[in-house]
């Protein structure tokens, strides 16, 4: 009989324990008269029981914290240490320059002036083409790297859109263009332009799988625009006619992107036709980023519609290519170092002296 009756005597202490506000209704009372709180409810700035009347906001990987005894840091902290808890609803107040539900994550200067998008640090590439020289497969892209920092998924930058630059995307980027006072390494020699080489491969012995199929270019500028042309029809049987395609195509890309460019062409062997593409006008002097060559079909609904072409992908073979040819030995400087940029037009002011979209046109000779 003693066992029922300890029962009835915890019964009986249970319903006459007299919590604190009986646990504010989020929680519930123990023997000891203490409050067992229900999850995200508590009292203070250490949580304690109490009457169980605050809230208690989001955790997250604190920004900046006192070691513990092993020195780790960065370890889970209300609001993530950059906000103030709101006792009365669990929400967090972010202090400037941080957001989300634990203000976990930074905000982007200026919300990327409406001109780009605000990025984790862990998926921001390489602000440049990686492979500069030559893209196999035709394939290409930013370079990116892994990132498992304790910040990956708190830190934040801008990635601007084409045209607008600096770190909140708040500036029109103005025309690159050649010093025209640089000196050359060798002037005795020809200015050299940049070249490109584009290597057509069949998948086959032959190119016959690439004949009369239709593709694209596409050619990124020094703004980052980004410019796609009319789909173009492989001709390997007329290679004249095929170069004069390819040529009129990027010349009448918008906005005049390139203004000068030749396009010669060859068969190196029974498979595998190259195009040779010269960037020779005012707008692309210097180094340009490599064309982009749009093999894959595109079809119903797509632009531009494109059958795509039959191309020699395997590894370990010769294989479809683009690439540097030739260097350039003229240089690409923001209105070609000889004027200011405005950055609210995008338009160079040149100095005086000097003319032109990019100042790259002397006006006198001193």
């Amino acid at each position: 009989m003693i066992l029922p009756v300890a029962l009835v005597l915890a019964f009986v202490a249970a319903v006459n324990a007299n919590c604190d506000n009986n646990c504010s209704g989020h929680g519930t009372c123990m023997v000891d008269e203490v409050c067992s709180c229900y999850d995200n409810w508590g009292v203070g700035l250490n949580h304690d029981s109490g009457d169980c009347s605050d809230r208690i906001c989001p955790f997250e990987l604190a920004w900046v914290d006192t070691p513990d005894s092993s020195g780790t840091f960065h370890r889970y902290a209300e609001c993530a240490g950059r906000g103030i808890c709101n006792r009365g609803t669990g929400e967090c107040a972010c202090f400037d320059g941080y957001e989300g539900k634990a203000c976990q994550r930074t905000t982007c200067p200026n919300d990327c002036s409406g001109h780009g998008t605000c990025e984790y640090i862990q998926d921001l590439a390489f602000s440049a083409d990686w492979n500069t020289d030559q893209l196999e497969y035709f394939k290409g892209g930013q370079l990116t790297f892994d990132y498992n920092n304790w910040d990956t998924r708190k830190t934040r930058g801008c990635v601007c859109d084409a045209t607008y630059g600096d770190i909140d995307c708040s500036k029109r980027m103005c025309p690159y263009g050649n010093d025209v006072l640089s000196l050359r390494d060798n002037t005795i020699l020809d200015e050299k332009y940049q070249v490109q080489i584009l290597s057509f491969e069949a998948s086959r012995r032959t190119d016959q799988d690439l004949e009369s199929r239709t593709f694209a270019l596409t050619f990124v500028s020094r703004l980052n625009e980004t410019f796609t042309t009319i789909p173009i029809v492989f001709d390997d049987v007329d290679l004249t006619d095929f170069v004069n395609d390819v040529h009129l195509a990027l010349l009448n890309l918008p906005n005049r992107v390139i203004d000068g460019l030749t396009v010669t062409g060859q068969r190196s062997d029974v498979n595998t036709v190259e195009l040779f593409v010269t960037f020779n006008g005012d707008s692309v002097q210097g180094k340009q980023n490599l064309l982009v060559v749009e093999d894959y079909e595109c079809g119903a609904g797509c632009t531009p519609k494109i059958d795509g072409l039959n191309l020699q992908t395997r590894v370990g073979r010769t294989a479809s290519y683009i690439g540097q040819n030739v260097a350039a030995d003229s240089n690409s400087y923001e209105c070609g170092r000889r004027g200011k940029c405005d950055y609210t037009s995008g338009l160079c002011q040149c100095f005086t002296g000097y003319t032109g979209d990019n100042c790259n046109t002397l006006t006198t000779l001193a």
